[in-house]
């Protein structure tokens, strides 16, 4: 008797079962060419290795001395080759380097006083021979595989011909020949499981040694402060220009307006009473778009929406005023500070003003997570695509604003689409 029901075509659990396969066979696929990448920089790293022993060898009798510069110049060329690779793989890693003194013997005490130059031949000695032993297991795992699996059709073709399966199998029988289907399937599920693993295991050491030591972190500290500081003023005195051409060009010609009128009304009234009530009219149609116009000014300073009801319920009343159809994801489970708020609600306002505007989009969807002590905003749209951050550009505005919080700007916007504008805001 049958304990539970049969599972149709259509089932969640199938469905939930193959989208775990497939997304674990994604993650493989590109950890594998991440770890290909990374053989490409570890056996760079292998013949920079064999380079620099030379060169220490030929030191001892003194021929050597000149060539330490150059030595050094491709140790950094090699680490900054295995940096740009862990930046695509989504973790940052900036380059410590600075200017390279001139003379040998300038050199070689540089070399000794320079904490990253010290970094970079660890991490040269660790790539070129671990790093190099990761990128090649994911190979042999799937070349395995392929070999193994297809052995009953090379068995088909060549009947009779022994062949050794993986190491373990001999292949002289058709059940030999099956045998080998079951190893290779081993072998391909070994890739699925271990390729993620050796992709994280490979940039470790770069991640770890690569990075700038914490020593020579506070010049850099400085000069980001600089240029935050320099960010937020910057954008303080374009929002003070902002707000002086809405109340220049707007409010005040409006009250001009009214003070006019007002001066009309009141000769009229002692003239022709009769014309003063069209004129009266005029002076409060004008009174009021001069107060809508300072309440619209007032607003976009700090939307009183999102001090009342919150980041999650001003994000809400953008996405139903926008005129794209949109869907808002919003988890931040506490009030953050006033001005992190300001910035997010200001960054979706026109991300989403850019959508409208620029995309052609039939949807875009709005999430807004805090993870930690980071406040993670991303606007995705299904339109045309091509949006760049621009000199004067809505995109450039938002970057003003969360550069000067310390926060990042990302923009992934290829031809044809979907746009995705993801900012990172610390809000700790």
């Amino acid at each position: 008797m049958s304990t539970g029901a049969p599972v149709r075509p259509g089932d969640p659990v199938r469905s939930g079962l193959w989208a775990t396969i497939r997304s674990q066979v994604v993650a493989a696929a590109v950890a594998t060419q991440w770890l290909v990448l990374g053989l490409g920089t570890a056996l760079l790293a292998l013949l920079t290795v064999v380079v620099l022993l030379l060169v220490a060898a030929l030191c001892l009798i003194a021929v050597g001395l000149a060539l330490v510069g150059p030595a050094l110049r491709l140790v950094r060329w090699v680490a900054d080759l295995e940096r740009r690779r862990l930046t695509a793989m989504g973790h940052p890693t900036a380059s410590p380097y600075g200017p390279v003194p001139t003379g040998w013997a300038e050199i070689l005490r540089f070399i000794r006083a320079d904490v990253s130059t010290r970094r970079d031949l660890g991490w040269l000695v660790l790539h070129a021979t671990v790093g190099l032993v990761l990128g090649l297991l994911p190979l042999e795992l799937l070349s395995s595989a392929l070999q193994e699996i297809s052995t009953p059709l090379w068995w088909q073709l060549a009947p009779g011909q022994a062949t050794l399966a993986g190491g373990f199998v001999t292949v002289d029988t058709w059940a030999g020949a099956r045998w080998a289907v079951v190893t290779g399937i081993v072998w391909a599920l070994l890739w699925l499981l271990l390729a993620p693993l050796l992709a994280r295991g490979q940039a470790a050491p770069g991640l770890r040694l690569l990075a700038p030591h914490p020593g020579q972190d506070l010049p850099a500290l400085v000069a980001r402060l600089s240029a935050t500081r320099a960010a937020a003023l910057d954008a303080h005195a374009v929002e003070l220009r902002r707000i002086e051409r809405a109340l220049h060009d707007g409010t005040q010609n409006r009250l001009v307006a009214v003070t006019v009128l007002a001066a009309a009304a009141r000769r009229a009234l002692t003239r022709d009473p009769a014309s003063a009530e069209p004129i009266l009219e005029r002076v409060q149609d004008s009174a009021e778009l001069a107060l809508a116009e300072l309440r619209s000014v007032v607003r976009s300073i700090l939307p009183p929406v999102l001090e009342a009801d919150g980041l999650p319920g001003a994000l809400a009343a953008l996405a139903a005023q926008c005129a794209v159809p949109t869907r808002l994801e919003v988890s931040v489970p506490v009030r953050l500070p006033v001005s992190v708020e300001a910035v997010a609600y200001y960054a979706v306002a026109e991300a989403l003003t850019n959508v409208t505007r620029h995309s052609a989009a039939q949807g875009a969807l709005v999430t807004v997570q805090q993870r930690g002590d980071q406040l993670w905003i991303e606007v995705t749209d299904d339109g045309s695509g091509g949006a760049a951050v621009g000199q004067g550009s809505g995109l450039s505005g938002i970057r003003d604003r969360v550069e000067a919080h310390d926060g990042t700007l990302e923009v992934r916007s290829p031809i044809g689409g979907p746009t995705l504008v993801q900012v990172v805001l610390p809000c700790g």
